[in-house]
């Protein structure tokens, strides 16, 4: 996590910590354990305790998703929260666009095709986040370490950007989606979505679904 930090004075010296928790590949049953598996999906939990890494709010290392194969469309992830709050830093790979997407307790968000994303747990409540995605690739962290960090920082006086990345389009903050067209109700809880066969398709074939992202980041 040094190479990402804005906070490269307060890294120098800090000793080493358990920043987050990631929980991979879990199933409340058998039979779930293999709908996952067959629909070529995979569910995860993410615990984020309220820190400060020196002037910035604890985040993720924050990933890229390749490409599917045969194909110029990137893998989406969607992700819930179940506890606290979180601040999704969404990145194109050029940095021509950079949103925020604020999201509480019940709301979804979907990660489009073309986006990698960081998540930054800006409260002070441990924040806890499941998440559905393709079990069949690997996440690129690379581009976002090879620039040490995303387009922007999260500090104490609120975003600032990262001098190694001047080109990076001005930030854009938006609310958590409307996704109740794909069975994402605030309401309740995305896991029983793989019980039903197909309903998380997109997330595995996003090039037959591309409709799902139009407009899914608009203000």
């Amino acid at each position: 996590m040094k190479d990402v930090l804005y906070d490269q004075e307060w890294a120098a010296s800090a000793e080493n910590a358990e920043l987050y928790y990631m929980y991979r590949d879990l199933y409340l049953s058998r039979a779930d354990r293999d709908r996952l598996r067959d629909q070529g999906l995979r569910y995860d939990i993410t615990i984020i305790p309220p820190l400060m890494l020196g002037k910035e709010f604890v985040k993720t290392a924050g990933h890229y998703h390749p490409q599917v194969p045969g194909g110029d469309v990137t893998y989406p992830e969607v992700y819930e929260v179940l506890e606290g709050e979180a601040a999704y830093l969404l990145q194109k790979e050029d940095l021509s666009d950079v949103v925020v997407v604020s999201a509480a307790a019940g709301d979804k968000v979907l990660i489009p095709p073309g986006y990698g994303h960081i998540t930054i747990n800006r409260s002070n409540k441990r924040l806890k986040m499941a998440n559905f995605v393709c079990r069949d690739f690997g996440s690129l962290y690379e581009p976002i370490k090879k620039v040490g960090g995303g387009a922007y920082f999260l500090i104490t006086e609120g975003f600032v950007r990262n001098k190694r990345c001047s080109q990076a389009s001005p930030i854009r903050e938006v609310g958590a989606p409307d996704l109740r067209d794909l069975g994402l109700v605030r309401s309740k809880e995305m896991y029983p979505l793989l019980r039903v066969e197909g309903k998380l398709d997109y997330l595995v074939h996003p090039q037959n679904h591309l409709e799902v992202f139009e407009d899914l980041l608009a203000l």
